[in-house]
């Protein structure tokens, strides 16, 4: 099959880390791929050197922004619309919002004009842009933009069963097909366990004892990431445990007022802010730890938890959006979003039990290892574009 993924940004991401993932098996297993990308805009970091050397290709529309920037946006509509008519594609496979619109639209408009009903177009839901934490408005136009670009998609795949359903319940995509997808996790790195003068010698890195048990948080130091309820949590864990720690992996512009905050609680000795850290060290940082705690309050499916899992460590979560689809009573914690006294208790109970830890770790692993893999998910979307084209 010839096959275009498209995505506005290849920045550090879960969306983002899924669709590289996606092409490289693709291409690996035969087919003819192309990504489309915007320029790796932001302070997230990037990914887009992942795609050197791989069998396919990469062209980037220098005009594809986050951002809605109309006059940008119609120029890469434009391109997108040229790109595909000189590839010809089979499959027009479109992630995140803005080239989720712009290129379902642009893949739409060209159906039928080299091969009746090609190209068939696959919209790939990572994320929803509509959420209880904005005002109702804004809700109903980003509601009224999915709902109009459903009627140019044949197909979803959603990295959870909660995008699907939110979605349909929202109206959108009603009389279209949906597949769940999780959103593969390159295992071997997590899977393998890390020898310990390597742990040892991280944890001394970021001056964290031996005996300390660390609560990891691996997101963006960003508005709705949670950090806010993770340290309102950590006065009153810190007077129960002497040997607690709080290592925040991630940047964003939020980073001066969380460590300001943790100042503020006299608790700068128990955190520790790495800031942005290559995706290939992210094994490291959960196997140096004890927990994972993640308090976002909108996720599709934190890729974050099931590479906790993957590492043999448990995870504690808000139960928000796909969160619940891998932590359960087996496998870690689910605490009622915002709710600061669940979250230390569901963290105290951990935190004092490092059998249960290791029991809860070792059944999540068990647990996410066949759902997470590549080949997985890959068969998954596979099985849509043969569907699709037949």
């Amino acid at each position: 099959m010839k096959i275009v993924h498209i995505i506005t940004r290849l920045i550090l991401g879960g969306a983002q880390e899924n669709t590289l993932i996606t092409c490289k098996l693709l291409a690996e297993r035969g087919h003819d791929v192309t990504l489309i990308t915007g320029p790796a805009l932001g302070p997230e970091g990037e990914l887009f050197n992942q795609t050197k050397g791989q069998k396919y290709e990469t062209i980037v529309i220098d005009e594809m922004r986050r951002a809605i920037e109309p006059v940008k946006d119609f120029v890469s509509y434009r391109k997108l619309k040229r790109l595909l008519r000189q590839l010809q594609p089979d499959i027009v496979h479109t992630h995140s919002a803005k080239a989720g619109i712009l290129g379902r639209y642009a893949g739409s408009a060209l159906k039928g004009a080299w091969t009746p009903g090609r190209p068939a177009v696959v919209h790939g839901i990572h994320g929803l842009a509509f959420h209880p934490y904005q005002s109702r408005w804004i809700n109903r136009i980003y509601v009224a933009i999915e709902k109009a670009a459903a009627q140019h998609t044949d197909y979803f795949v959603s990295v959870a069963d909660a995008m699907t359903d939110q979605c349909k319940a929202a109206g959108i995509g009603v009389d279209k097909p949906y597949v769940t997808a999780y959103s593969a996790i390159d295992e071997g790195q997590f899977l393998e366990a890390i020898p310990a003068e390597r742990t040892r010698a991280f944890r001394r890195q970021y001056n964290i004892a031996d005996d300390a048990v660390v609560l990891v948080t691996i997101a963006r130091l960003f508005m709705l990431k949670g950090h806010d309820y993770i340290i309102a949590s950590a006065p009153e864990l810190a007077k129960r445990f002497d040997n607690v720690v709080w290592l925040f992996v991630g940047d964003g512009n939020l980073a001066e007022q969380y460590k300001q905050q943790v100042r503020d609680l006299g608790l700068d000795e128990r955190f520790r802010f790495t800031g942005l850290m290559p995706p290939g060290e992210i094994p490291l940082a959960i196997q140096s730890s004890d927990i994972l705690v993640h308090c976002s309050l909108r996720e599709g499916l934190a890729r974050t938890l099931p590479q906790a899992m993957l590492c043999g460590r448990p995870a504690i979560s808000f139960d928000v959006d796909g969160a619940r689809e891998v932590v359960n009573e087996r496998t870690g914690r689910l605490t009622e979003p915002k709710n600061v006294p669940q979250l230390i208790d569901a963290c105290a109970e951990l935190i004092a039990d490092a059998s249960l830890r290791e029991t809860l770790g070792r059944t999540g692993r068990e647990s996410v290892k066949t759902r997470f893999a590549p080949e997985t998910m890959v068969d998954t979307i596979e099985r849509v574009y043969e569907q699709l084209l037949e």
